[in-house]
């Protein structure tokens, strides 16, 4: 059995990157909504890879079959959690950082929203992540003026024409309010909320963004992030969760955001680790191309009736293949060469017959590179 690859410090980047992708998506697979056909989807992937590397022709057949339609589904069922992706990793590729609210905007925010919460006036803000907004926003007008308590309960005044739109806040300025959001249609994450939390959770499953709901009919405060829509204990604690929001959208360039957000996140962080490590073990030693020599027994089938064979010369022939390391070493162990000479040359009295490479019994994935004897003479008795 030919020896494993030594590891390098390319498989080390190998694992890292594959990491880091295993993260991306399993914190989309979180957020996503239709997750149990992704999880279907996945274990199909899982069960061929496996039939793959186990050989089982049948089952890497029909699961063949299924690609071509399972990528139709997917692209149909998860368009907008894939946009989504992409949308994270371009974010991610070209650094884009979101606004952060300064220390003062919070205060007035929190403010506000305590006083709404109290006087049960209905409210809706949202304080954009990395990810863009306009593709799912819709209406509103412009406005961009300072934030302050006086500005924020007049945009929500029940007597104005938009008070049941959004507001949108980015730094210290209100940069548009009476936005409409899209609506989710997962009702049993609502919270027995009604439109606002509907608006609210249908765009946090759609960006990175921090939504913030007061409700009028019960004066709760709830947040939506990352597909999901929490009812805060009291008015108080928004200010905890707008500090999370931004540190985890806009981490400081002098701190070590990222590894906060890793060591927040270390299941998620854990898993993907060891789904690369597998994935390593299972797919990469033995996936480099080498070459080898097998011994190839010569196997004479196919004889007619009345003839019998006595000797073989050669009756072996060595036999250099070509292939992934793990399929090279599998076809050595097993290295055979058939020859089914044909009645009416054997008639003739013809004892030598050709070898060639497609004689040579090898898996798909390896190829015949050269043979000791392209000729072998049969000794037979009639």
């Amino acid at each position: 059995m030919p020896e494993l690859p030594q590891i390098r410090w390319t498989d080390f980047l190998d694992i890292a990157l594959v990491s880091i992708l295993a993260w991306t998506v399993l914190s989309w697979l979180r957020r996503a909504r239709s997750r149990l056909a992704l999880l279907g989807a996945v274990f199909l992937s899982a069960v061929y890879v496996a039939a793959r590397l186990l050989g089982l022709t049948l089952t890497v057949w029909i699961l063949q079959g299924f690609s071509a339609v399972l990528v139709i589904v997917l692209a149909v069922v998860f368009q907008h959690d894939l946009r989504r992706l992409f949308e994270q990793v371009a974010v991610w590729g070209l650094g884009q950082r979101s606004g952060a609210l300064p220390a003062d905007a919070i205060h007035v925010l929190t403010r506000t929203v305590e006083h709404q919460a109290r006087t049960r006036t209905g409210a809706l803000y949202v304080i954009p992540g990395r990810q863009p907004l306009d593709p799912h926003l819709e209406g509103g007008l412009e406005l961009d003026g300072e934030i302050s308590e006086p500005l924020l309960l007049s945009l929500f005044d029940p007597r104005t024409p938009g008070h049941d739109g959004a507001v949108v806040v980015a730094g210290s300025r209100v940069v548009r309010f009476s936005v409409i959001l899209p609506l989710s249609a997962a009702r049993e994450r609502l919270l027995e909320g009604g439109t606002r939390h509907a608006a609210a959770l249908g765009l946090a499953e759609r960006t990175d963004a921090l939504v913030v709901v007061v409700s009028e009919e019960r004066g709760t405060v709830s947040v939506a992030r990352d597909g999901q829509l929490r009812r805060l204990a009291s008015p108080e604690l928004l200010a905890f969760e707008i500090r999370r929001f931004l540190e985890d959208t806009t981490p400081p360039i002098d701190e070590l955001g990222v590894f906060r957000r890793v060591a927040r996140r270390w299941p998620e962080a854990a898993l993907s680790l060891a789904l690369a490590v597998a994935a390593w073990i299972v797919l990469v030693p033995g996936a480099d191309e080498i070459e080898a020599e097998c011994t190839g027994e010569i196997v004479v089938e196919g004889l007619p009736e009345g003839y019998r064979l006595l000797e073989v010369d050669p009756p072996q022939i060595q036999v250099t293949l070509r292939g992934p390391r793990r399929y090279v070493a599998r076809e050595t162990e097993r290295c055979r060469i058939r020859l089914a000479p044909e009645p009416n040359l054997l008639d003739l009295g013809r004892r030598t017959f050709q070898v060639f490479p497609s004689q040579v019994e090898v898996g798909a994935r390896v190829s015949v590179q050269g043979m000791s004897h392209d000729h072998v003479v049969l000794s037979i008795e009639r």
